[in-house]
């Protein structure tokens, strides 16, 4: 009986602890709902008219902003979306929740798009934003998936041939940028939000590496020939292969951006049509090419990812009757490329023989996701096949995610910030 009463008065005291939040003060509440993850705020704002009202409150913006990081969101892409934007529901991973989500894109975007025949593909995002392309026209589009709030940019007249499109955005306004020409003959042109303008043309200029051991590196003039030109060699299964890479058509464009620590130089890091990794210096206006990860003639497949501001190669390939993926990262001291994470074997080996291709995205700025679509890319297969797989980068944990509605083939990382703004 004793410890009935107990137990009877320990409820009545938690009874007291109660706090409704509605009798927190309007600015208090508001940064209690700042921290609470987008889904759950999004839910909630829903039975309530006063937590609904937050979601447009600029003090509320405000404590939003001042939430370092958020769970990244995984924007998917799908075949039918890679060459027209016309379906309302649009998929994303909520690595919070891990689950699917649909957004759905206001009716005035659709509707102006579809009278102006505008065909916009995802090409970019950082932070809370992405960014549409339209390849037709040359328009570029800004937008807040989660707000559907959307910029469209002025239009940029350009005939050189686009080869990289990165973004960068804080708190208050965003950079995008793009790669124009071919190595060596590389441009940079760059829009400012807080200008609402295209910065002039600039010409990057080739870089030798200051790294003592990259001097001993060969530098044969054949082979630099080489990597600019497409050549044809036998796979071991007795097919023609090319050695140019082929992308997805929203990965054409793709590339990272980062910000250097201490210098706060800004780097874009794109494949070019051979596969190796250039890295272009957008504040010192000069670019460099860092090895080959494998040789010229091995069939592979390859993406470029950040994690934690720095640049990581994923790489799929098959040697001794296996499949392996593996994540590489570059030592400048060494100027060599290491590995410093790779799939449980047992996963990886499902992929051998199978034409499969790999685009990865890490996590929106976190450094602690990589999200890794794995799509067959044999035309002539009966059943196209995707899988997805979520890595954390610390614990190199690698877990499959559920399969979905619709069959993906890459995707776009950003946190879902109701604070961004187009």
């Amino acid at each position: 009986m004793a410890s009935r009463r107990n137990l009877k008065r320990k409820s009545l005291e938690d009874e007291d602890l109660v706090f409704p939040l509605d009798e927190l003060n309007q600015d208090l509440l508001e940064r209690v709902l700042s921290w609470l993850p987008t889904s759950t705020f999004l839910r909630l704002s829903s039975v309530s008219k006063r937590w609904k009202s937050a979601a447009t409150s600029p003090a509320f913006h405000h404590a939003c902003s001042e939430i370092p990081s958020r769970e990244p969101w995984f924007y998917m892409v799908d075949s039918s979306q890679s060459s027209e934007f016309k379906n309302q529901q649009h998929f994303v991973y909520d690595s919070a929740e891990m689950n699917w989500k649909f957004l759905t894109y206001p009716s005035n975007f659709l509707e102006e798009n579809k009278q102006n025949g505008s065909n916009f593909i995802p090409v970019a995002a950082s932070s809370g934003l992405l960014c549409f392309h339209n390849g037709e026209n040359g328009e570029f589009l800004i937008c807040n998936p989660v707000t559907s709030s959307f910029r469209k940019l002025p239009l940029l007249d350009y005939s050189d041939t686009l080869c990289a499109i990165g973004m960068i955005s804080t708190q208050e306004s965003y950079k995008l940028f793009l790669i124009f020409g071919e190595i060596p003959n590389l441009s940079l042109r760059i829009y400012d939000s807080t200008t609402d303008s295209w910065e002039d043309s600039a010409i990057l200029s080739r870089k030798s590496p200051t790294c003592p051991v990259a001097q001993f590196c060969s530098t044969d003039d054949d082979e630099e020939e080489d990597d600019d030109r497409m050549l044809y060699f036998l796979s071991k299964c007795g097919n023609v292969v090319a050695t140019e890479i082929q992308k997805n058509p929203c990965k054409q464009y793709s590339s990272i951006t980062t910000t250097t620590k201490g210098s706060g130089q800004e780097i874009l890091c794109f494949l070019n049509s051979s596969g190796k990794a250039v890295a272009c210096n957008l504040t010192e206006k000069h670019f460099f090419e860092y090895p080959r990860l494998l040789p010229l003639h091995h069939e592979y497949s390859i993406d470029l990812v950040e994690c934690g501001g720095e640049l990581l190669a994923v790489v799929l390939s098959e040697f001794l009757e296996t499949a392996s993926l593996r994540v590489w990262k570059f030592d400048e001291k060494e100027w060599s490329w290491n590995q410093v994470l790779a799939m449980p074997s047992a996963i990886s080996h499902e992929f051998y023989g199978k034409k499969v291709d790999i685009n990865c995205t890490g996590g929106g700025g976190t450094g602690e996701h990589m999200f890794v679509c794995i799509s067959n890319s044999d035309a002539a297969a009966d059943d196209e096949s995707c899988r997805y797989f979520l890595c954390k980068f610390a614990e190199n944990e690698w877990t499959e995610l559920p399969a979905c509605s619709r069959k993906f083939s890459c995707a776009f990382s950003f946190q879902p910030r109701i604070e961004a703004s187009a």
